[in-house]
Parts: C-alpha cells; structure tokens; sequence
C-alpha cells in the first residue's frame, strides 16, 4: 500500500470523524437526536413537503430509524404528518412549535456553516466540492467491488 496515500486516507478519515462529531455535538446541545437533526435540517433547507420515504433517501437513513424519529417528533407537537392520496404516504409539515425550534437553532447551524465556507474563496469552495464529490463517487463505485 502507498503510504502517501495511507497517511492521506488516515488524515481524511480523522477530518471525517471530526466533522460527524461536530454535527452530533451540535445535535445534542439543541436537544436532538442525531436523526432528528438531520431532518429539521432536510425540511428547512428544501422547504418542500415531503414524505418519510423522501428522508429517507435524502438522509441515507433507514426506514425504521426515520420512523422513529419522526414518531418523536410528532408526539413532541414539532410535527404533521398528513395523508395524501397514496395512503401508504404521509406528507411530513412543521408545526408552528417546530418552526420555532428550526429557527433557534438549524437556521443558526446553517449561518455558521456559511460562515465557515465564506472563509475560502468561491474557487476554494468550487473545488472543495468538485473533489470531494469525486472521491465519494470513486468510493461509492470502488465499494460496489467488495460485494
């Protein structure tokens, strides 16, 4: 094995690490379960109406883990689920107490991450995404030859 690239691979991994750790740091101290999070976020941040079945696919989650947490969040008054014609399907709608705790604390995770891409330059954060798409799909294809 390269070392170069192990040495590489070990760093990305820990920077890796590192991020998902700030996120569920973050997560906790607004009171959340990492899921939770993650769907507070998805909603605010695509403004649509959406389907557990869209989260899912969306957050790279698990049907029962997403059911859950929105269980959870229903029970806490943060949500609506309402049926639509497929009845199978339940459109996922904020309720104003969860609008409220979407704004106290995602619409501030989303300005601190602004924030913190607006300390590159555009052409800095044009390739940090450019690359880092890349290696997810080489890692997304490359995995795929394990199984």
């Amino acid at each position: 094995m390269n070392k170069e690239i192990s040495r590489g691979l070990l760093e990305f991994n820990g920077i890796m690490k590192e991020s998902d750790d700030i996120y569920r740091s973050t997560a906790k101290k607004c009171g959340l379960s990492d899921c939770a999070f993650w769907i507070f976020y998805f909603l605010r941040t695509e403004q649509e109406v959406f389907t557990q079945s869209d989260i899912c696919n969306a957050l790279y989650q698990p049907k029962q883990t997403v059911n859950s947490a929105l269980k959870k969040m229903e029970q806490d008054g943060m949500i609506e689920l309402s049926e639509m014609e497929d009845r199978r399907s339940k459109q996922i709608h904020l309720t104003e107490k969860g609008s409220v705790l979407v704004r106290r604390t995602i619409d501030r995770v989303i300005d601190i991450e602004m924030e913190s891409l607006s300390g590159m330059t555009s052409e800095e954060q044009k390739i940090f995404i450019e690359l880092f798409h890349k290696y997810t799909d080489l890692l997304k294809n490359n995995m795929r030859k394990l199984l």
